[in-house]
């Protein structure tokens, strides 16, 4: 399939450690990265302050994807603006210059904002690994009150009974291995 090229390989197993405090969450996501632990990710019900920087997320993409094709946008809706009032279909209107910038602004504003936003929508669903039909469910309760830390079998490196002994230390409610 054309997407999978965008998606990183499914791990066939994983560490979840559940907590009852974003707190906890935050020193257990920080204590993994000291450990050098890759491919981390965090589930929580609300945002958490200061979780992205514990985890380690890089910037995204994204926002470059959207000024790209937003100046394109504008650049392809001055060009077609300019090509058909000054080559392909001139009008003198009152003696007015073929090419009147003024008057171009409202057109090229306007495919900018269209090219760059369905752009950025398509870079997000990419970005997002949509559609993920087979995506399980780890645990109900982080759409509740849960927090968890979620660790994937990543590299030679993974070793399980590492994991679960840090993340035990680190206050977790419930510490377990997951088959994805």
């Amino acid at each position: 399939m054309f997407l999978d090229r965008f998606r990183k390989p499914r791990p066939a197993r994983a560490v979840l450690a559940l907590y009852d405090d974003p707190d906890r969450l935050l020193n257990a996501a920080a204590l993994a990265k000291e450990h050098g632990l890759e491919g981390i990710d965090a589930f929580t019900p609300y945002p958490v302050h200061g979780l992205s920087e514990a985890l380690g997320v890089k910037k995204s993409w994204v926002p470059y994807v959207t000024l790209v094709m937003g100046l394109s946008g504008a650049a392809l809706g001055l060009t077609f603006e300019i090509w058909t009032s000054a080559f392909d279909w001139p009008i003198n209107v009152g003696g007015k210059p073929y090419i009147s910038l003024p008057a171009f602004i409202p057109v090229m504003f306007e495919c900018g904002v269209l090219l760059g936003g369905t752009m950025t929508l398509a870079a997000l669903i990419l970005a997002c690994g949509l559609p993920n039909l087979k995506s399980p469910i780890l645990d109900r309760n982080f759409t509740n009150d849960r927090f968890g830390l979620y660790v994937p079998e990543y590299g030679p490196g993974w070793n399980e009974e590492r994991i679960l002994r840090i993340l035990s230390r680190t206050g977790a409610v419930d510490v377990r291995v997951i088959r994805v």
